[in-house]
């Protein structure tokens, strides 16, 4: 059994809008209305939501956990609500996340892992799945807006959403830019394993007349144990004819996660 997944490994399988009268005037200046309702929000945010077929991106990742630091550079694909792909450089390590599979292929230890959402999961310590990394990756909300009636605040700079009433297992928290209404952070905490994770968008970028994320920062909590992650996109595209290669080498060892941990 294997139980420490090389932070690489880790690394990839992470990485992988105005109308009616009612509607928000958008300010250039940022400036907040403490006026709006929740229902505007969440409409000015759903605007928002990128639209494309295949997306593509050149990725910086820095991931840090204790006092260890690693650098990497990724290459992101993506076929909307389909597949995401990451390819490392040079090719020594290569992910492919689906709506029913996690799997990848590591070259340097010459290890490959198929199984289900359970390594995502314990690392950023929710319960995951393929709408969730996604919805992480594009700064949408990752539990959309269905599953809950929402309130409005704000706080500092930003628009708050936060459920109307907030789960005994953990608290919700989507922090809105009151410039064009995509996230400025999505924060989830859950008291009773003393786990949090952040996600802040920190910068973002225009692209074919959309807002892209430029720069995520993720950090997640877990009792004494903290892993933060960078994400830089560059080169960003869409709708460009795409390929996601993917064939497990023969002669790698499978890593097997123990149901204990």
């Amino acid at each position: 059994m294997i139980k420490v997944i090389k932070p690489l490994v880790l690394t990839l399988l992470l990485s992988l809008a105005l109308g009616c009268k009612s509607a928000l005037k958008v300010s250039s200046t940022g400036e907040l209305n403490k006026e709006v309702t929740a229902k505007q929000l969440i409409k000015e945010n759903s605007k928002q939501e990128l639209k494309f077929k295949t997306f593509q991106s050149k990725v910086k990742i820095d991931y840090i956990e204790g006092t260890t630091t690693q650098s990497y550079g990724v290459n992101l694909r993506m076929e909307k609500d389909k597949v995401i792909w990451i390819n490392a450089t040079l090719g020594l390590a290569r992910a492919m996340i689906t709506p029913n599979e996690v799997k990848y292929y590591d070259k340097i230890n010459n290890q490959f892992f198929e199984g289900d959402y359970r390594l995502l999961s314990d690392l950023l310590g929710i319960e995951l799945d393929f709408q969730k990394v996604q919805n992480l990756l594009l700064a949408e909300p990752i539990f959309g807006y269905k599953t809950n009636k929402y309130v409005a605040s704000t706080h500092e700079n930003s628009y708050v959403l936060q459920p109307e009433e907030q789960s005994a297992i953990f608290e919700l928290f989507y922090l809105l830019n009151p410039g064009h209404f995509k996230m400025d952070s999505q924060q989830l905490y859950q008291p009773m394993t003393r786990r949090m994770l952040q996600i802040d968008y920190q910068a973002y970028q225009e692209v074919s007349k959309q807002i892209v994320p430029e720069k995520i920062h993720i950090n997640a909590v877990e009792e004494n144990d903290e892993v933060t992650i960078d994400l830089e996109y560059k080169s960003v595209s869409f709708n460009e004819e795409l390929r996601f290669p993917f064939k497990i080498p023969t002669g790698f060892k499978e890593i097997v996660i123990n149901e204990a941990n």
